[in-house]
């Protein structure tokens, strides 16, 4: 952030907000609409949400050059929406760029989820290598069959250590087993140093036929059409490892005959358990399939020659017949599993390397198993292992196991520093320790028949919730909290966030999700649950009301809280500092925090300090304001006086007794003369 640091300059328009607003009692079973699932992604919506792009990048402070493109909208039943964009600076696309802008009901920024981080300019946008080297690292990478390889398209890459020009080489073939890669390779356009690569082709585990008698979804006419109402459909590839297939047929709607001799019969399970997995999305979350638009997917199956195996390759399922042609990997969970991959990649779109690669595999995993509770087929019983019907092991074991994932002798327990280096299978044990301990708790017991127990790595004993409500909590998290290179961090932050959105703040949920992140060591989050017993004013109090140790307590843009000697603080050393950066910009702050009902007469006090660089006496072009549940208390603008000294406001709270309440400060600049309006030693008095 670019703050002045001494004197006045060019700066502009800023809108202050301090929105109250109270919090839905923990338990509500809806309330207002907050446990609902997002609705579906209206096109309409992000048409519109397109057509103000450019003025979203300059409300945001994105450099000149950088353009938006909106990948999806999530509406909230309240009317707030969740817009994720991707980017491109001076015509360059920007991998790692994309993020998230939570918007009010009115359109209003209330703070906005970066990927690494906001700036995406690199040092130079001239490459010093030519493509053909580029193109060869990226052939060298992939070591597969029948290679073929883009010659190179030059981007922008954005990592933790910032943005660099690259080429981004696509490298497709078929692997020595016979699974296809299209493997990404990110090459550094002035050293030709590989930065990253990976691969669009995500593979994961299943077992033979299992799903017994069922009802298929299916379209009449001359004959019989292996598709069902939403589009999905499964096709007989008949061995063969490339194209796609043809679809299944049959005259008389009786399909397979439960042995895998007949090839409907591995059709049937992969068919199930699209239309399972469709209908679990579309009614326990609210989303209209893989890409949310109602539309269904191609399932392939009888993959290859003894092709052990399943996939998701970006637009489709891919099943295997496993040893000897003989044990199709056709089962429920692996559906789920397959699909979920591509849910993730029309959402978060997380990495399939580092941190991000646990938290893609772990998703995929955590929603194969929710649509086997959700299916509660009687042939293939709901439980938290994967792959326990294929056994690949020979020993009958499960390919993992979600209470214990150490126990396949690879996937670990806790989150580390050093987790991020592991295959995502293995990678993603965390993630599902903590899906298993929030849902059903740490130690002991029996579900289902199947007997678990589930250590912590911090002693602490973990109450569950029940898987469903886990879910929703991930869900949300994954399609409004998450980016493509987000971390096991960011994933507590985002269940903290997620949690309190559908369940309110206080609530049970959201202390249980949040105990079970630190179950299974996840580093630390400044987002807090507010309070651990719903609306009864019992809960934490204002934190950090002076700022003096930085973000703790409040969340929001990255910046606004400073010990920047450019302007003083009212007290101490630090405080928070919106406005004054010359450039159009948008910030904000939050907090929650709870109202006791005991209270006598409960006030918020603030102190501001305002200076300006406009000369004009009669025009407000800055402002600011004050408001609770938007109804304006207090305004301010580049008119307001005194100048350049702290004044002490107050905010009356006596209607928010015995609730939890947000704070808000959120600011918007234009490019005009700045001006800086600085809070400090924010307080209650109850």
């Amino acid at each position: 952030m670019n703050r002045l640091k001494s004197g006045l300059a060019t700066g502009g328009l800023l809108a202050l907000a301090l929105a109250i607003s109270p919090a839905i009692p923990a338990g509500a079973a809806t309330g207002a609409g907050r446990d609902k699932a997002p609705a579906p992604e209206s096109q309409s919506l992000k048409a519109t949400e397109q057509s103000r792009a450019a003025a979203s990048a300059s409300a945001l402070g994105l450099a000149k050059g950088e353009q938006l493109t909106v990948k999806s909208v999530i509406s909230d039943p309240n009317g707030a929406t969740h817009v994720r964009y991707t980017r491109t600076i001076d015509g360059l696309r920007v991998i790692g760029g994309d993020f998230v802008s939570h918007k009010d009901a009115s359109g209003a920024v209330e703070s906005v989820t970066w990927n690494v981080r906001k700036n995406v300019t690199p040092a130079t946008t001239t490459p010093t290598i030519a493509k053909s080297q580029a193109q060869q690292a990226g052939l060298a990478a992939s070591k597969a069959n029948r290679e073929k390889a883009t010659p190179g398209e030059l981007v922008v890459f954005q990592s933790a250590t910032g943005p660099k020009l690259a080429y981004e080489v696509i490298t497709e073939g078929i692997k020595a087993d016979q699974t296809p890669t299209r493997l990404h390779t990110i090459v550094d356009a002035t050293t030709g140093k590989t930065l990253t690569s990976w691969d669009d082709v995500k593979h994961g585990t299943g077992n033979g036929i299992f799903v017994g008698t069922v009802t298929l979804g299916t379209t009449a006419g001359t004959t019989y059409t292996m598709k069902d109402s939403h589009g999905n459909y499964t096709t007989d590839l008949n061995q063969a490892t490339t194209g796609n297939g043809t679809t299944f047929t049959d005259a008389d709607d009786v399909w397979g005959n439960g042995s895998q001799s007949n090839r409907q019969s591995a059709a049937v399970d992969a068919h199930y358990g699209a239309g399972k997995t469709y209908d679990y999305y579309n009614t326990q979350l609210g989303r209209a399939g893989i890409w949310n638009n109602g539309t269904g997917a191609r399932s392939r199956v009888h993959y290859g020659q003894n092709y052990v195996n399943a996939f998701w390759d970006g637009t489709q399922m891919t099943y295997g017949d496993g040893a000897g042609n003989a044990a199709p990997l056709v089962e429920l969970d692996v559906a789920g599993h397959e699909m979920s991959h591509g849910v993730t990649e029309n959402t978060a779109g997380l990495n399939y390397s580092g941190d991000a690669g646990g938290l893609n595999e772990s998703t995929s995993d955590i929603f194969g198993t929710a649509v086997e509770w959700y299916a509660n087929n009687p042939s293939d019983t709901p439980d938290y292992l994967i792959g326990e019907e294929i056994n690949l092991n020979g020993n009958g074991t499960p390919l993992r196991y979600m209470d214990k994932p150490s126990k396949d002798g690879a996937s670990k327990d806790c989150w580390s520093s050093s987790l991020g280096g592991l295959d995502p299978h293995y990678s993603s044990g965390p993630l599902n320790h903590w899906y298993y301990l929030a849902s059903e708790g740490s130690g002991a017991k029996t579900i289902n028949g199947v007997s678990y127990n589930s250590p912590t790595c911090d002693s602490s004993t973990v109450t569950g919730i029940g898987h469903a409500k886990v879910e929703k909590i991930w869900y949300r998290t994954l399609s409004t909290y998450l980016t493509s290179s987000s971390n096991y961090a960011a994933a507590r932050t985002g269940v903290i966030k997620a949690a309190k959105d559908l369940y309110g703040v206080g609530s049970a949920e959201c202390t249980a999700v949040d105990k079970a992140m630190g179950a299974i060591a996840a580093p630390a989050s400044t987002e807090t649950c507010g309070t651990s017993g719903g609306g009864g004013g019992t809960g934490a109090a204002l934190t950090n009301g002076g700022f003096e140790s930085g973000q703790t307590g409040w969340t929001g843009s990255a910046g606004p809280i400073t010990n920047d000697t450019g302007r003083p603080a009212h007290g101490g050393s630090y405080k928070l500092w919106l406005g004054g950066n010359g450039t159009t910009a948008s910030e904000s702050e939050s907090q929650t925090f709870a109202v006791p009902s005991t209270a006598t007469s409960p006030t918020l006090t603030y102190w501001i300090r305002i200076d300006t660089a406009e000369t004009t006496t009669t025009t407000a072009y800055d402002k600011a304001t004050v408001s609770i549940n938007g109804v304006a208390k207090a305004s301010y603008s580049n008119l307001s006086t005194p100048k350049a000294s702290y004044v002490q406001k107050t905010v009356d709270l006596s209607s928010y007794k015995g609730t939890n309440v947000t704070l808000k400060f959120a600011a918007t600049e234009d490019s005009s003369a700045q001006t800086s309006f600085v809070v400090d030693d924010v307080a209650t008095n109850f």
